[in-house]
């Protein structure tokens, strides 16, 4: 009976650890998100000082093209509009995993006990 439980512990364990490395892609990918927005509000920020008489320039490989200023600030506009709404998803997306991982440590507690007890009939037998 005991190996029974161990067998389903370790298994429940690999899954816990599984979800523990999601919930750390999941930080590290929303952590890239805020430093793009970040630079992206910067870039809002230069754009909205310039005026039209300012020649905007927009690099394209190793070029560099002229680029409308209202266009860039559309562009701009919609990436930041984009970076939002993937935070917003990755923020939906950490809190479930968390609450996932909550339940899985439950359970991993109440078969670590199981297992414990299972041990200690075990012993009393021999």
């Amino acid at each position: 009976m005991a190996e029974a439980i161990q067998k389903k512990l370790n298994t429940e364990l690999e899954k816990y650890t599984q979800m523990q490395k999601d919930v750390s892609k999941s930080m590290s990918a929303r952590q890239k998100l805020e430093t793009q927005l970040a630079e992206n509000n910067i870039v809002k920020e230069e754009l909205d000082i310039l005026d039209s008489a300012n020649t905007v320039y927009k690099l394209i490989g190793p070029v560099l093209v002229k680029q409308d200023l209202d266009e860039a600030k559309a562009t701009v506009t919609k990436r930041l509009e984009y970076i939002n709404g993937e935070i917003q998803r990755y923020d939906t997306l950490l809190k479930d995993l968390e609450k996932k991982s909550d339940q899985h440590r439950q359970l991993l507690s109440s078969l670590q006990q199981e297992f414990q007890k299972a041990q200690g009939l075990a012993v009393g037998k021999v």
